[in-house]
């Protein structure tokens, strides 16, 4: 299999429609670069978050960023389940977003996703980052919309033991999901994993749709 070298990266953008998305789809990835890349700026932008999610979202956000050389956080409070519905108002924020922030690699939702606000966050990305490198993230859930990943990022397992303790600790207003455990979080790194091959052990699972070599 062959490897994709990152070097000479120092900015990541990465976008979630909600709080958690993020953490949840490359969360262990966030970590691992930002050890081997020491002077990362990380700009995270959460697109629909209030109220305790919001408190939520930032609690998190710093945490998974502690050891960035430089961050950015941003949290908006588009309505959430209704992005297609407010879809000129949030295309109007990431035009703005593509005039002030050139990063190295963007960190976003996948085109295929069945989740409505996932989906318009995926075009939208491509639609403003036209000439980045982008990865897109999956999301386990209710739709059953696992794809097949062709970028694996390998982790350790501490790796994934802090992306999963630092999940579940700032979320707490989502522990009454059933899907909302250590158990799902796991068998997606584990899954992803026996896929990155032999000696991979735990992976989180993203897609890249174009290379320049």
């Amino acid at each position: 299999m062959l490897k994709l070298r990152l070097d000479g990266i120092r900015s990541i953008l990465c976008i979630g429609a909600h709080a958690d998305d993020i953490e949840i789809g490359c969360g262990g990835t966030i970590l691992k670069l930002l050890e081997e890349y020491a002077d990362l700026h990380v700009h995270w932008i959460v697109l629909s978050s209030e109220g305790e999610r919001q408190a939520e979202a930032l609690r998190s956000a710093d945490r998974f960023l502690e050891s960035a050389a430089k961050k950015s956080i941003v949290t908006q409070n588009f309505p959430d389940a209704y992005f297609p519905y407010n879809g000129g108002e949030i295309k109007e924020f990431f035009n703005e977003l593509g005039e002030t922030i050139d990063p190295d690699l963007v960190l976003t939702h996948r085109l295929e996703d069945r989740h409505q606000d996932h989906r318009l966050v995926a075009e939208l990305t491509w639609n403003t980052f036209r000439n980045h490198l982008i990865f897109e993230y999956e999301i386990p859930k209710y739709e059953g919309d696992l794809g097949t990943p062709n970028v694996y990022m390998p982790l350790s397992r501490s790796q994934c033991e802090q992306k999963i303790e630092m999940i579940i600790q700032s979320f707490s207003s989502q522990s009454a999901k059933n899907w909302f455990a250590p158990e799902t979080f796991w068998a997606m790194l584990q899954l992803r994993g026996i896929e990155a091959g032999p000696h991979a052990g735990y992976a989180e699972g993203l897609y890249c749709r174009k290379l320049t070599a």
